[in-house]
């Protein structure tokens, strides 16, 4: 692989699977009760990091509570585009999407179709295996939490076709014969590490498993039942005329990603209207069929390498003694996106930029939760 393609390895999958930000592990202090910032101090914020850092084209906030919900934007869809983010601006949202993919897992644990302590391996086409270590094998739950020892890319991932869309020509063929030739460099269930790979196998299982394809079986287990109309991977009209434009680094626009293979690790589009439709499921707020399912998607907790983060089935759970939140972030070429909740607290956030940005969202997010300080303005070059 020539250098600018391992270059760009390694820009992928720090996008597309970024964890959690360093600034969170100087959360408030626990003794001390965190009030969430007014919409009109996260107001500013945007018109901050947009206007004066120069972070951002367009930033829409989402907030759900006891008393409801409510939307904060800031910006425009495109550069030169006069039209306004708003709660139902379309967005990637990349590695969000592993939220729904360990939620698909956990249905049908509850509907006993599997058990999260199987073997991977066993879902898998014949003549495709994953690697063992010390006798053991990888189990749903290894490739749920990250900690199944698998990279979190194939070593043989490398744009052909287009650069600016790197996942569009890596075929699940070439996925099988990555994962039947890879040698595990630690014990299963050893360590924390990110994996989008893991993820990609765990979206292929659970479409094999329900005898449909991943977009099926998200729309009719999981944005159906939730009245999620603006969540897919593939556009609808409507929801193509509301697409923000991705940003890259330098705030110019930049394609879209389609990711044939990994689907179930990163390629859903929704709008913070539909999130916080989904954080309103998680925190009881509607009464849906879910609810049994997403309590038990947040039950296990592996460590990961953060102090006091933790993982659940796809969440990152941050603790302290009085809060417990569940965060996710993504982000493809063009956009960073982040959404969590504390149940304690009956606060869910939401956060969907439309440019890559060194932390994105994921701060505004997390201060809105926790009061954790704010990412500042980048340092001069």
């Amino acid at each position: 692989m020539h250098r600018i393609a391992r270059a760009l390895v390694a820009t992928v999958a720090v996008i597309f699977g970024s964890t959690v930000l360093a600034a969170t592990s100087a959360a408030p202090s626990s003794a001390v009760a965190w009030t969430p910032p007014s919409d009109a101090e996260i107001r500013k914020i945007l018109v901050d990091r947009i206007d004066v850092q120069h972070q951002g084209v367009g930033i829409v906030v989402g907030i759900i509570d006891k008393h409801g919900r409510r939307i904060i934007s800031y910006g425009v869809s495109n550069q030169g585009d006069p039209r306004a983010v708003d709660g139902d601006t379309v967005f990637e949202i990349g590695s969000m999407t592993k939220v729904f993919t360990a939620l698909l897992l956990s249905q049908m644990v509850q509907r006993g179709d599997l058990s999260l302590t199987d073997p991977a391996s066993k879902y898998l086409p014949a003549g495709v295996t994953l690697p063992e270590r010390g006798g053991k094998q990888i189990e749903l739950i290894d490739l749920a939490t990250h900690t199944s020892g698998l990279p979190g890319m194939p070593s043989d991932f490398y744009p052909i076709k287009n650069e600016a869309n790197p996942y569009v020509d890596y075929t699940i063929d070439q996925m099988n014969k990555f994962l039947n030739s890879y040698k595990l460099d630690r014990d299963i269930g050893a360590k924390f590490e990110y994996s989008n790979l893991g993820f990609a196998v765990l979206g292929h299982i659970v479409t094999r498993e329900a005898g449909m394809d991943y977009e099926t079986l998200v729309r009719e287990r999981i944005t159906a039942p939730l009245n999620m109309r603006d969540t897919s991977i593939a556009l609808s009209p409507s929801m193509k005329a509301r697409l923000a434009v991705g940003h890259d680094e330098h705030m110019q626009p930049t394609p879209n990603w389609d990711l044939p293979a990994f689907e179930g690790a990163g390629a859903l589009r929704s709008t913070a209207n539909d999130i916080l439709t989904f954080l309103g499921a998680e925190l009881g707020y509607i009464d849906t069929p879910l609810s049994t399912a997403m309590k038990a998607e947040l039950a296990p907790r592996r460590p990961r390498i953060e102090s006091g983060w933790f993982s659940a089935l796809a969440w990152g759970v941050y603790e302290t003694p009085n809060q417990e939140v569940f965060f996710k972030n993504g982000g493809t070429g063009g956009y960073r996106t982040s959404m969590g909740f504390d149940p304690k607290a009956g606060v869910g956030v939401v956060v969907l930029t439309n440019s890559v940005t060194p932390s994105g969202g994921d701060d505004i997010n997390l201060h809105i939760l926790t009061g954790s300080p704010l990412e500042g303005p980048p340092a001069a070059h």
